[in-house]
């Protein structure tokens, strides 16, 4: 059924920017963007959990020729979607099973279960918890899994290759270019194999695009009314 309309809930450098990224990839600027202060937590509002109940964003708006309305919730659900949903940007394997596709999928949830799941952990108890619900051993646990088994992973394969699937841009690149780029605000991901790829996957107007309203991003979230509702 073909797509009529697009439309994404986003917020600054959060885990939207991974899907904005992506449709600036496959459609340009043929999308419409909402932005959603987080920091003022109108995400707990009645209005927005009709949305995603989930309080958080991504939502991707998929408004379908029939009229029919949907919303994806999860960043890389809607990045393997956009990926296949168009094919002439060549931003994936072929669904048909194939080592390529495999390694692909692999590394596309690597970036936004693994990666994301240990960042997040030290982002909230660095930036978002209320100060008394902190725990300092928390973050230093996560940091040191980051560095010491994460990041040989990723320079692993970008030591040979310029890309994390091979020599050719993917959708992966989006969840886990994204990923790298928070890691490396949190002083992680600081080897010259990482700045290399950053440089290069940054190149692309898509990412510029995506990351335009970067500077709108504010790190820390202590005495906001985000903190005060936040659940997780």
């Amino acid at each position: 059924m073909p797509i009529q309309h697009l439309k994404l809930y986003h917020y600054p450098a959060s885990r939207s920017a991974r899907t904005k990224w992506m449709l600036h990839e496959v459609v340009g600027d043929g999308f419409d963007v909402e932005k959603v202060d987080l920091y003022g937590a109108v995400q707990y509002g009645p209005e927005f959990l009709l949305v995603n109940p989930n309080h958080s964003v991504p939502v991707l708006e998929i408004t379908w020729d029939n009229g029919t309305v949907q919303h994806m919730l999860e960043s890389a659900a809607m990045v393997a979607f956009l990926a296949d949903a168009f094919p002439e940007a060549e931003l994936a394997p072929s669904p048909d099973a194939s080592p390529e596709r495999a390694d692909y999928l692999q590394m596309l949830h690597f970036g936004s279960t693994w990666m994301d799941m240990v960042l997040w952990q030290i982002r909230a108890h660095e930036h978002v918890l209320p100060e008394s619900e902190r725990d300092p051993r928390t973050v230093v646990r996560y940091r040191k899994k980051f560095h010491e088994e994460i990041e040989p992973q990723l320079a692993a394969r970008l030591e040979h290759t310029p890309y994390v699937c091979g020599q050719t841009f993917t959708a992966a690149d989006c969840i886990v270019g994204q990923s790298v780029l928070w890691a490396r605000g949190y002083g992680l991901c600081r080897d010259e194999v990482f700045k290399r790829y950053m440089s290069l996957i940054s190149q692309r107007p898509a990412f510029g695009a995506a990351f335009a309203d970067l500077r709108e991003f504010v790190l820390d979230a202590t005495g906001q009314p985000l903190s005060a509702r936040f659940t997780g």
